[in-house]
């Protein structure tokens, strides 16, 4: 039994823990973490004005009186919703410009600015919006105005704004500010910049500095829309295909399934797997979320981990905690157990998962990986059959058990009894490993006490 589970460890370590670890390090991974940590705060924002325009359809007594007074003034207070989810590619494509060339900066010692940063990558992507098209031997700007398409002058309008500013612009402004920085690091590494003198503001210094990157981003960008234009295709269709594939296969069951193994694969070998893991398909959960707002019925999305998995933390522990806390036997789990409750209401369990421990723990593992596939399975196929509603608003990912889950999903009360199903269930799988590790511990206390 040791020496399989050292095994197993061993395994996990070699090839998923250095592989996914390494990839954890890259600096451009870093910057896509901060880029969207950055923009949570907006769109938690942006999606409490969704759900309050929404609770007339949870609260159908409401419709009349929201008809004569809040709904009189819908389109201005929406706008903090289509000026966030609208142009969340937006806040993406600037944030991970500012967070990645300064951590360039910082970690290879180069003079570059975040601000620099942020703006050549919104110039870069800037340039990549408007819709083009090559005929006759010209380039010219598409401009189409029909009962279903509005394009004018190469900028398409949708509900929000420039429909390419919102979710579905999310992968291209990411790597549109990847080849922006990029482009910034060549020339401040191979000093093509434009220096003054000390005395000069340092305000007038930084704008000089980003003189000639700025023209080297616009040359390479335009050289990359030119060629791409000849071929009748522009950067947002060619990046959607790779994207989108992976945007289809982590909505599918199986890919979810994928998504929690590798969280609690890491987490086991001692890795923060929660924020690797999804610190990456961040950007598709909330493009998944603008998409359900807007009427689709997509289960991976917004806040759907904590509002129905990870409840209670990594591992779905909320119940496991209160049980350690009040009918464990061993006082080290009891101990444990009562630090850790108060956190736990909140889907916070470090406490948990490395006092108990979770990592590195043969006789927890099972349940630990099992446990959140099962609550997200459940979770998954009651949003599927259209058995509650899908998540269409952000919440703060603290938000306890059933909270989340009913505003989320705009005030649906069948969605807040499946959050409290999903966590009976995790811990009906946690019962008989813990009712052993007890024993075990209870055993050893008892032997150190003689």
């Amino acid at each position: 039994m040791g020496s399989e589970n050292n095994k197993l460890f061993g395994m996990l370590e070699k090839y998923l823990m250095g592989p996914l670890g390494k990839v954890a390090q890259y600096k451009v991974v870093r910057g896509i973490m901060g880029a969207g940590m950055a923009s949570i705060p907006f769109t938690i924002v942006g999606s409490m004005f969704l759900v309050f325009n929404v609770l007339p359809l949870t609260f159908p007594f409401l419709e009349n009186f929201f008809d004569a007074s809040f709904f009189r003034f819908s389109d201005l207070y929406m706008l903090a919703n289509a000026t966030t989810m609208g142009l969340l590619a937006l806040y993406f494509n600037i944030s991970l410009g500012y967070e990645y060339a300064k951590i360039i900066a910082e970690e290879e010692d180069l003079n570059m600015s975040g601000l620099n940063g942020a703006l050549l990558s919104m110039f870069a992507f800037f340039m990549t919006i408007p819709e083009l098209i090559f005929e006759n031997g010209v380039v010219t700007r598409v401009s189409e105005i029909t009962d279903d398409t509005n394009i004018i002058n190469g900028w398409r309008i949708g509900a929000d704004g420039v429909e390419r500013l919102g979710t579905v612009g999310i992968f291209t402004g990411i790597i549109m500010a990847i080849i922006a920085v990029n482009l910034y690091k060549l020339c401040v590494s191979r000093n093509w910049v434009i220096k003054l003198p000390e005395e000069v503001p340092s305000g007038v210094s930084r704008a000089f500095t980003a003189l000639i990157p700025a023209f080297i981003v616009a040359f390479v960008v335009l050289i990359i829309n030119g060629v791409l234009v000849i071929f009748n295709t522009d950067v947002f269709q060619i990046i959607q295909v790779p994207f989108g594939f992976v945007t289809n296969l982590t909505n599918t069951w199986l890919g979810i399934m994928v998504i929690y193994f590798l969280v609690h694969a890491l987490w086991l070998v001692g890795i923060h797997g929660a924020n690797i893991i999804f610190a990456l398909i961040t950007p598709i959960t909330l493009s998944n979320l603008a998409a359900n707002a807007a009427g689709a019925n997509i289960p991976l999305a917004g806040e759907f981990n904590n509002a129905y998995v990870t409840v209670g933390g990594s591992g779905a522990t909320l119940v496991l905690t209160f049980f350690i806390a009040f009918l464990a036997r061993s006082e080290q789990l009891k101990a444990i157990g009562k630090a850790a409750m108060i956190p736990a209401l909140f889907n916070i369990n470090e406490p948990i998962i490395f006092g108990l421990p979770l990592i590195y723990n043969p006789f927890l593992a099972i349940p630990f990986f099992l446990a959140p596939m099962v609550s997200a399975s459940i979770a998954y196929f009651a949003i599927t059959l259209e058995w509650i509603n899908p998540i269409i608003a952000l919440l703060p990912w603290p938000s306890p058990v059933g909270i989340g889950a009913y505003i989320g999903t705009g005030g649906d009360w069948r969605a807040a009894i499946v959050a409290f199903i999903c966590v009976a269930a995790a811990f009906l799988i946690y019962y008989p490993f813990i009712k052993a590790y007890d024993k075990k511990l209870v055993k050893e206390e008892q032997g150190m006490a003689a």
